[in-house]
């Protein structure tokens, strides 16, 4: 999430004051979108799976 100008492939939200824009592509995709906030940020749910959460999945070290 991040501060944007619209662009013409964006889809436009108002929610509680708030303008959300989402790419219109990845609303058709990931729809419906949750967007919340935590202690340390913000959480945004959505029917997209993310590859990952896995230890043996990641090219990095686990710990």
């Amino acid at each position: 999430m991040a501060l944007d100008e619209p662009k013409d492939n964006d889809e436009k939200f108002e929610v509680e004051g708030f303008t959300f824009l989402l790419d219109k592509d990845l609303n058709e995709q990931g729809s419906p979108f949750r967007v919340d906030l935590s202690y340390t940020g913000f959480v945004i749910d959505s029917k997209l799976e993310l590859g990952g959460g896995e230890c043996g999945s990641c090219s990095g070290s686990c710990g």
